[in-house]
């Protein structure tokens, strides 16, 4: 009986997201309007003002607080009517988009939102203001109809995503706890995980700086000066990763990954400091993908131990070896990203309830696997919760000139987010009672 009645209160409130759309699109508008482009970023508060205004008037306890100046986090909780003893979901989505560049390319004013021939068309509603959007329109039906949570129902709009900045990382430094958790992000209502990036840099410094009039006493055999030119060491190392790229190629996969996917990229080369001397510094900067059964730490230590290995065989490099720094907070502020990646336990009591809200709506079974691109959810994931991507959009209209969205997809997203939302925070937690979620947990206070 009790289950009928939970399958009839969805079947409602998904009737009523259908029916009042219109507001859905509304808010949306409101979201895209706010020109919150990174780069440059610092320009999300805002937007984020107006999003914590929503989430106040949805029962939350909010709070804005600053990661970058002009770039604060919200985070919020409403605590559920038996918080010890049923699911807890975290929901979590970034505030900022991808920049407009040439806007002579637009057909649209990129932060006007345009309805036509079912599509919505506004930079950001792909990526991702469109799940943001959903998921504050299905909290506003619940908080308007009444409904009881019995769990806990957390919320993360943050910053710095399309930098790789550290909004979410933030968020979990401060303290979140969750028995699940959803990103929001572009996936086109598939349910993924993701492999990881890394970016680094790799330094070779020569502790003293030659002539170019000298290049030959170093170079030619009875020279008698040992020296070398950074810029050419650093070829050896690039070389080294390219063999150490071709090895992983052969020796790791991951399923759902085409055959080579975890790539060492070097995007960057930065030596020398004048035509008239010998370079004695080059820096490379590196972009690698990994596996979701990978860790960012363990990848590095693999890149770092193979670069030594090849300076070892090399008798000026032996006795200067080349540095490194790896990731960082900020792509604008440190040059450095990371993005965790996030494999997916299928069998994960998350996971399948949302397949079957899914399956419920749509009437086929979501697809679940890999993202070919990545997002937060990894930082999630590595604090320990068991997460999820899964939101509306397609991947290949994020950061494209006129993006759009279908309408009625974004309309189906919020449907199967309401009827997840009402099972999951009214299923009894599966293990002993945990405590309620505070305010300081939640990274509140």
């Amino acid at each position: 009986m009790q289950q009928q009645a939970s399958q009839q209160l969805i079947q409602q409130l998904q009737a009523l997201a259908e029916s009042r759309q219109d507001e859905l699109f509304a808010l949306l508008e409101r979201l895209v309007a706010f020109p919150t482009v990174s780069p440059p970023a610092r320009n999300t508060a805002e937007a984020q003002q107006y999003v914590e205004s929503q989430l106040a008037a949805c029962g939350f306890e909010t709070s804005l607080w600053e990661v970058y100046p002009g770039d604060p986090n919200v985070t919020a909780v409403k605590c559920g009517s038996h918080s010890a003893q049923y699911n807890s979901l975290l929901l979590n989505g970034h505030i900022d988009v991808a920049e407009v560049g040439d806007p002579s390319g637009w057909k649209r004013d990129p932060f006007t939102l345009s309805l036509e021939d079912g599509r919505l068309y506004g930079r950001g509603v792909s990526d991702m203001k469109g799940g943001l959007a959903a998921l504050l329109f299905v909290l506003g039906l619940l908080r308007e109809q009444e409904v009881e949570l019995r769990g806990d129902l957390l919320f993360q709009s943050v910053i710095g995503e399309e930098a790789g900045e550290a909004g979410t990382r933030a968020c979990m430094e401060r303290g979140c706890e969750a028995d699940f958790a959803i990103v929001a992000d572009t996936s086109s209502l598939a349910i993924q995980g993701q492999g990881g990036v890394i970016t680094g840099w790799i330094t070779i410094q020569s502790p003293e700086t030659f002539h170019d009039g000298m290049r030959a006493k170093l170079i030619h055999a009875g020279g008698g000066v040992q020296g070398a030119s950074a810029i050419e060491k650093m070829m050896k190392l690039i070389n080294g990763l390219q063999e150490l790229e071709r090895h992983w190629a052969v020796t790791k996969s991951y399923p759902g990954f085409p055959a080579g996917s975890n790539t060492i990229n070097p995007a960057v080369i930065e030596g020398g400091r004048h035509a008239a001397f010998i370079a004695d510094r080059c820096a490379l900067w590196i972009t690698v993908h990994f596996y979701p059964d990978e860790d960012f730490e363990e990848v590095t230590q693999e890149i770092e131990d193979h670069l030594l290995r090849v300076a070892d065989g090399d008798p000026w490099l032996r006795s200067h070896p080349p540095s490194f720094r790896w990731g960082g907070r900020s792509m604008l502020e440190e040059r450095g990203e990371i993005f965790p990646s996030l494999a997916l336990d299928r069998h994960a009591a998350g996971l399948q309830g949302l397949a079957r809200s899914h399956e419920a709506l749509v009437g086929a079974a979501p697809e679940i696997g890999m993202s070919p691109t990545v997002t937060d959810a990894g930082w999630i994931a590595r604090a320990g919760i068991p997460t999820v991507i899964y939101g509306p959009g397609e991947l290949r209209q994020a950061h494209a000139v006129n993006e759009s969205a279908s309408m009625e997809e974004l309309v189906r997203y919020a449907q199967v987010m309401l009827a997840f939302i009402v099972e999951w925070c009214n299923t009894p937690k599966p293990s002993s009672p945990q405590p309620s979620y505070s305010q300081e947990r939640m990274g509140l206070s």
